[in-house]
């Protein structure tokens, strides 16, 4: 539940009880990629932090997980619907769990629940989810025949995403930007050629030696697909899209230079081409040797991982981009005072503008809701031109 505090503060940008919200959905809009505001300022904060405007009186607050494991409400909800894939592929249910903590929290941004898999089917990559093992792969694709067979994304398998995003975008009513999401190709590839999770990646590293041609064409085949799933959610009412390449960081930079960023910078061409209105952002776990790789993929924001200190993180980028995050995700087991000051330092850190405060990974199990309620209550609370007094902005360049 949200604290004292932030209930009475923010009671009017809290969203509608959900008894309202079912009579309004015979009268949902019809959400375009067209449609853009009629000014900057109407838009979300969150939307224009990652747009680098000037002006803005505090950063941003969402965080990665943020609907999940750690709320009591989702709990509750996966005892009466213990699949994971109904969970997340059932519309009703997806626009319930990412309302939980929109409700309970009110953040800046607002993720649809979902998986980076789900549109695995619609390209023609069945997949179950084992209790014990994850999701499980029964043919993982390594060979050319296989990668023929790959079919254009079906984006009729994938209306519950987009329904949902329509719903969503209703439902918050431009109190906060909503964000889709999609993993980039390498990271779902790894699960496509792996048959699941893994701690190594043998076969996938192995294949960029032995069948470099195989991979090379599941990987464009996986780049256009996301493309287009990118944007559907676009048109379904997605206002920010994050690329996790979550398993990018697995690589040695020279190596995620040839084998990913090539997939990520297509799909981030054509988005920028039909979605230009709409900001990227790129989050690979482990992308301390990456940072500056990562910069010329065309992405809008950078996320930084908690291992990254954010201060050398920005000097390391240049202020021409933004940045996303960093706190990490323990400080939320952490007596409260701590986690404000070590909001208040990635704050400072990363400077009064272009910044998106996130945590440097998902929300942990476990995580008192407690300190996600203080999270963003402290974001709230921040005002650049105090926690910036007398300070003057730093131009910073690109380290080379």
């Amino acid at each position: 539940m949200m604290s004292p505090t932030a209930t009475a503060a923010f009671l009017s940008a809290a969203p509608a009880s959900s008894s309202s919200a079912h009579r309004r959905r015979s009268r949902l809009p019809v959400v375009s990629a067209s449609l853009s505001p009629s000014s900057s300022s109407e838009e979300p904060l969150l939307v224009r932090a990652a747009r680098g405007e000037d002006g803005l009186p505090r950063p941003p607050a969402w965080m990665m997980r943020q609907a999940g494991r750690y709320m009591a409400a989702y709990q509750a909800l996966a005892k009466r619907h213990p699949s994971f894939r109904e969970r997340s592929e059932t519309t009703d249910l997806i626009v319930e769990i990412t309302l939980q903590p929109w409700r309970a929290f009110a953040p800046d941004g607002v993720i649809l629940f979902s998986d980076i898999l789900t549109p695995l089917p619609a390209i023609g990559v069945p997949f179950d989810i084992s209790d014990s093992k994850g999701p499980v792969i029964q043919s993982p694709v390594r060979s050319e025949e296989q990668v023929r067979e790959l079919v254009p994304i079906d984006l009729d398998m994938l209306q519950f995403v987009g329904e949902s995003l329509k719903i969503l975008r209703s439902e918050i009513d431009g109190k906060a930007a909503l964000l889709g999401f999609v993993g980039a190709p390498w990271t779902i590839a790894t699960y496509v050629v792996e048959g699941g999770m893994t701690n190594t990646y043998t076969n996938i590293k192995s294949m960029c030696h032995t069948a470099p041609n195989v991979l090379r064409g599941l990987l464009s085949h996986l780049a256009e697909a996301i493309s287009d799933y990118i944007i559907y959610q676009v048109n379904s009412g997605a206002q920010c899209i994050q690329i996790f390449d979550s398993w990018g960081g697995q690589l040695p930079p020279h190596v995620w230079e040839q084998w990913s960023k090539p997939y990520i910078k297509q799909i981030v061409n054509k988005i920028k081409i039909k979605c230009p209105h709409v900001p990227l952002v790129l989050y690979i776990n482990g992308n301390g040797g990456l940072l500056e790789r990562m910069t010329d993929t065309g992405v809008d924001v950078i996320g930084l991982d908690w291992t990254v200190d954010m201060a050398d993180g920005r000097r390391r980028l240049g202020n021409q981009i933004s940045v996303q995050g960093n706190v990490d995700p323990a400080f939320l087991f952490s007596p409260l005072p701590v986690l404000t000051d070590e909001i208040h330092r990635v704050v400072k850190s990363a400077g009064p503008k272009g910044h998106i405060l996130n945590l440097g990974h998902g929300v942990l199990v476990k995580t008192p809701e407690e300190a996600v309620a203080h999270f963003f209550d402290v974001t709230r609370s921040l005002r650049y031109d105090t926690l910036f007094q007398g300070c003057v902005a730093e131009e910073l360049e690109t380290v080379a």
